[in-house]
Protein backbone atom coordinates (compact mmCIF):
# COMPACT_ATOMS: atom_id res chain seq x y z
CA UNK A 1 0.00 0.00 0.00
CA UNK A 2 1.06 3.45 -0.94
CA UNK A 3 2.27 4.95 2.37
CA UNK A 4 3.06 9.11 2.65
CA UNK A 5 5.29 9.77 5.37
CA UNK A 6 5.75 13.60 6.94
CA UNK A 7 7.59 14.82 9.56
CA UNK A 8 8.40 17.59 11.69
CA UNK A 9 11.68 16.84 13.54
CA UNK A 10 13.52 19.94 15.21
CA UNK A 11 16.95 18.45 15.68
CA UNK A 12 18.65 19.11 12.60
CA UNK A 13 20.73 15.32 12.80
CA UNK A 14 17.64 13.36 13.62
CA UNK A 15 15.79 14.63 10.95
CA UNK A 16 18.78 14.21 8.52
CA UNK A 17 18.98 10.74 9.88
CA UNK A 18 14.86 10.51 9.85
CA UNK A 19 15.37 11.18 5.63
CA UNK A 20 18.35 8.54 4.94
CA UNK A 21 16.06 5.89 7.27
CA UNK A 22 12.85 6.57 4.81
CA UNK A 23 15.46 6.55 1.83
CA UNK A 24 16.55 2.83 2.70
CA UNK A 25 13.40 1.95 2.65
CA UNK A 26 12.79 2.58 -1.04
CA UNK A 27 10.54 5.73 -0.67
CA UNK A 28 10.48 8.66 -2.59
CA UNK A 29 11.30 12.31 -1.20
CA UNK A 30 8.30 14.44 -2.57
CA UNK A 31 8.94 17.31 -0.11
CA UNK A 32 11.69 18.30 2.51
CA UNK A 33 9.64 16.88 5.05
CA UNK A 34 7.49 14.39 3.33
CA UNK A 35 8.02 10.74 1.71
CA UNK A 36 5.43 8.56 -0.49
CA UNK A 37 5.95 5.02 -1.68
CA UNK A 38 5.41 1.47 -1.17
CA UNK A 39 5.37 0.30 2.34
CA UNK A 40 4.12 -3.66 3.14
CA UNK A 41 2.72 -4.34 6.54
CA UNK A 42 5.92 -5.56 7.93
CA UNK A 43 7.86 -2.64 6.82
CA UNK A 44 4.42 0.08 7.87
CA UNK A 45 5.32 -1.60 11.87
CA UNK A 46 9.22 -1.98 11.22
CA UNK A 47 9.29 1.44 10.15
CA UNK A 48 6.39 2.71 13.31
CA UNK A 49 8.80 1.55 15.75
CA UNK A 50 12.13 2.70 14.23
CA UNK A 51 11.02 6.00 13.92
CA UNK A 52 10.30 6.43 17.88
CA UNK A 53 14.19 7.50 18.32
CA UNK A 54 14.07 10.08 16.14
CA UNK A 55 10.93 11.64 18.39
CA UNK A 56 13.39 13.72 20.99
CA UNK A 57 11.50 17.22 21.34
CA UNK A 58 7.64 18.10 22.24
CA UNK A 59 7.22 19.44 19.06
CA UNK A 60 8.49 16.52 17.28
CA UNK A 61 5.80 14.34 15.21
CA UNK A 62 5.68 12.05 12.42
CA UNK A 63 2.69 11.04 11.07
CA UNK A 64 2.63 7.67 8.30
CA UNK A 65 0.01 7.96 6.72
CA UNK A 66 -1.70 5.09 3.98
CA UNK A 67 -3.26 5.98 1.03
CA UNK A 68 -5.87 3.86 -1.04
CA UNK A 69 -4.92 3.20 -3.98
CA UNK A 70 -8.04 5.40 -5.63
CA UNK A 71 -6.64 8.41 -3.26
CA UNK A 72 -2.50 8.32 -4.65
CA UNK A 73 -3.74 8.37 -7.98
CA UNK A 74 -5.98 11.10 -7.74
CA UNK A 75 -4.08 12.87 -5.77
CA UNK A 76 -2.77 16.63 -7.59
CA UNK A 77 0.10 18.69 -6.56
CA UNK A 78 0.54 22.17 -7.09
CA UNK A 79 3.72 24.11 -8.02
CA UNK A 80 5.00 26.90 -9.32
CA UNK A 81 5.58 24.26 -12.61
CA UNK A 82 2.04 23.53 -12.50
CA UNK A 83 -0.34 21.36 -11.88
CA UNK A 84 0.60 17.73 -11.42
CA UNK A 85 -1.77 14.73 -11.38
CA UNK A 86 0.41 12.79 -9.55
CA UNK A 87 -0.63 9.22 -11.94
CA UNK A 88 1.11 10.47 -15.22
CA UNK A 89 -0.37 13.52 -16.58
CA UNK A 90 0.60 17.22 -16.12
CA UNK A 91 -1.23 20.62 -17.13
CA UNK A 92 0.94 23.52 -17.01
CA UNK A 93 0.42 27.16 -16.36
CA UNK A 94 -0.36 29.79 -18.80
Amino acid sequence: MIHLIVYDITNDTNRTRLAKLLQRYGLERVQYSAFRGELNPNDREALSKQVKKFIKDEKDCIFILPLCRRCSETAIVVSNTGVELVKDSKVEFA
